[in-house]
């Protein structure tokens, strides 16, 4: 059936090229606006109704004026009867925003019932209970963390408002509420799931009492329910849910929601703990073979949990959203004492579309920790599978949706490996992998500098699956700095770079056979690197400047010219690892190619061969020193803008519909890829000049 194409608002003015300092632009209605804490709140509310909930700009109003109590006040959104008038009587939902608390250093905050935040709606039911706004039903309140839906119920001489765990989508539909409409499932906006992980996550944390750390496995074990539960065959009934029943209250019939009832929470946990015991039993020779999941949260956490979870389809949400939201759950539960540091994902996407692995290549992460190469990888070969059958997020058959999983969960079970020696990161990452393929990822708890040795579990499981010089792309970051050093000559014996060089007569270097006392653990991982390379394979590797231009270290590039061909080298700035590691350190991204055995001797003979390499400097990454975002400015310093392209699949009357909107946006001041909140892939002017480069030189000695 064809798609009906629908204008949500007309085409913005062309002649908004730039926003003076200190506005933002309205998602409703593409007029500046001041740029304050809530504001920004309003506008990640506003973007959510149009992408998770089919809603049109149309029908909205930011600041609308009502009436009450004889005074004009101000609804922060006001939604209407879709295509009516913008009048009172036409209002169906009211939003009232707050600016976000606050939460401290540690990023944690005490999620609030209905019964704590009382006080707060007052404007709410005010607004909804108007004899001017009869028809308004839905309302809701939210500071960007707390989020309080209500329905209204108006009886003879009263207006209730009674709780609800989420509103209806467009058409009514209340999505994920019961089991009959579990197919109203929506893919989830990036923000809006980044949200829901962090209030997942602070509900366990700030009200059940417990450390960071199992309040993050409590969590990670309800995901792996849910997505069980979505994964469960065409015939079956959901089991993650949290829907509304009938209740006798005061003596008579009304609809609860079961995630605030302590009757419908024990139906709730009745059902999970099925799901959670399957998920145990399905990877207890994988991720929970030494901790099997066990729930330990109140029916009331467990309650919060599903209800924030059960309406989104995690299959279906884009591998990126998934990612973002994941990695900034995880990172606030890494000690990082032991260099174990997020790698921001600019760096990541552009060293993995760099290499650009193919579907039939054998990838490895030799220092994963949460998996961030690993899912960039998946989330590379997601596109290029869509690209081939030209395919479209929202646009796709189940089977198709299908087709797409199980070439990446087939690509995760043969071809795609890690390794860290944290049992709790190669947890962390085995669930990152798993979230965005389905598939049970490789992930090995081990000592990759001491592979095929070591003590660890992990090294007896790698051999046979993972053995030095099987892969074609081999790419990480591993853990470095001299606060680290490896210091056990048991495993410095086994590579050359450990050992201690002397320049030749012929300006080379020559082994001595003599060990180094320590040796920074980059400099064995590029070794080791190399190593699970076969020849020809491609490598990328995060590396601290010092070993690309401290005279000292001159032997180890020596060493790798004689081994590789030097693809490309990237320098970053230090903002990359201040913002997320609180490191102040420059790096460099190192892109290498194996050479071969006769390719080694002809040039230990003299036959040299001349090429080309690709060189950049990524000067603007998005955000500061401080984290703060950049846009890209005018010679003035006004932030510019440029028009975009935003498209929502929904049904309307049987039929498939895309409604676009088009908005202006700023611009990202960012040299390496990004994904805007809608997914759309960013290349950057780095990537594109490296795809160029590639296309006129080739490889070296191709």
């Amino acid at each position: 059936m064809s798609d009906l194409e629908m204008d949500a608002a007309d085409q913005a003015d062309d002649e908004v090229t730039s926003l003076e300092e200190g506005k933002l632009l309205d998602y409703i209605t593409n007029e500046a606006v001041k740029d304050t804490p809530k504001e920004q709140v309003r506008q990640r509310i506003a973007r959510a109704f149009f992408h998770e909930y089919g809603l049109s700009v149309e029908d909205m109003v930011p600041d609308f004026q009502l009436k009450i109590d004889g005074r004009n006040k101000k609804i922060d959104i006001a939604i209407f009867e879709p295509g009516a008038d913008h009048t009172a009587a036409n209002l169906r939902r009211v939003v009232i925003c707050d600016k976000e608390p606050k939460t401290g250093s540690k990023g944690a905050y005490k999620m609030r019932d209905h019964q704590q935040a009382e006080k707060e709606f007052g404007l709410l039911y005010a607004a909804m209970s108007q004899e001017e706004t009869p028809a308004c039903r839905w309302g809701l309140w939210t500071n960007g963390l707390d989020f309080f839906f209500f329905e209204k119920e108006q009886v003879r001489f009263d207006t209730k408002f009674h709780p609800r765990g989420d509103w209806p989508m467009a058409d009514g539909t209340l999505g994920s509420r019961t089991v009959a409409s579990a197919a109203q499932l929506r893919r989830a906006d990036r923000d809006m799931l980044l949200t829901a992980f962090r209030r997942c996550h602070n509900y366990i944390h700030g009200n059940e009492g417990m450390p960071k750390d199992a309040a993050f496995w409590q969590f990670l074990y309800l995901i792996f329910a849910k997505l069980h539960d979505e994964r469960r065959p065409r015939d079956q009934p959901p089991r993650f849910w949290a829907g509304l029943f009938e209740k006798e209250v005061n003596g008579k019939r009304q609809l609860v929601d079961e995630q605030f009832d302590p009757a419908g929470q024990r139906a709730i946990r009745a059902r999970v703990t099925q799901l959670v015991d399957e998920v145990a039993e399905k990877y207890k020779n994988t991720v929970f073979k030494d901790n099997p999941p066990r729930l330990t949260l109140s029916d009331r956490a467990l309650g919060f949990i599903v209800g924030e979870l059960a309406k989104y389809d995690l299959g279906r949400t884009a591998l990126d959203a998934k990612g973002a939201a994941y990695q900034e759950l995880v990172k606030h539960n890494i000690r990082g004492d032991r260099g174990q540091y997020f790698t921001p994902r600019g760096p990541v996407d552009l060293m993995v579309a760099m290499l650009d692995p193919r579907p039939e290549e054998r990838v490895m992460d030799p220092a994963c920790g949460t998996g961030g190469f690993l899912v960039s990888t998946l989330k590379h070969l997601d596109a290029k599978l869509r690209a081939a059958a030209n395919l479209a997020l929202d646009d796709e058959s189940t089977d198709e949706f299908l087709s797409v999983q199980e070439a990446l969960r087939a690509f995760v079970e043969h071809n795609l490996f890690g390794a860290d020696f944290d049992p709790f990161l190669v947890r962390a990452a085995q669930m990152n992998v798993l979230m965005a393929s389905n598939g049970q990822a490789r992930v090995f708890n081990m000592n990759s500098v001491e592979f095929p040795a070591g003590h660890l579990p992990g090294a007896a499981e790698a051999r046979g699956r993972a053995n030095l010089g099987t892969m074609d792309v081999v790419l990480t970051n591993p853990p470095f700095g001299s606060n680290i050093p490896i210091t056990d000559p048991n495993i410095l014996k086994h590579f050359e770079l450990a050992h201690l060089w002397e320049r030749t007569e012929e300006g080379g270097f020559r082994n001595t056979g003599r060990l180094q006392g320590s040796v920074a653990p980059e400099v064995l991982f590029v070794e080791r690197c190399l190593d699970w390379l076969k020849p020809g394979g491609r490598t990328g590797i995060v590396l601290p400047d010092g070993i690309l231009g401290n005279p000292g270290d001159e032997y180890i590039r020596w060493w790798l010219l004689r081994h590789c061909w030097v693809l490309a080298s990237i320098d970053l700035p230090v903002e990359v690892f201040i913002v997320e590691a609180n490191v102040n350190i420059l790096t460099s991204l190192l892109f290498l190619k194996k050479k071969t055995d006769e390719e080694i001797r002809a040039e230990d003979l003299g036959q040299t061969i001349d090429y080309p390499v690709f060189m950049a400097v990524a000067e603007k990454v998005g955000f500061d020193r401080r984290g703060n975002t950049l846009y890209k400015r005018g010679p003035d310093g006004e932030e510019l803008v440029a028009e975009a392209e935003h498209r929502e699949r929904l049904r309307v009357g049987g039929q498939s519909v895309v409604r676009v909107l088009r908005r202006k946006e700023k611009t990202l001041d960012n040299d390496l890829p990004y994904q805007k909140p809608d997914g759309t892939f960013v290349p950057g002017p780095i990537l594109d000049a490296y795809r160029a480069f590639r296309a006129e030189h080739g490889q070296p000695n191709a």
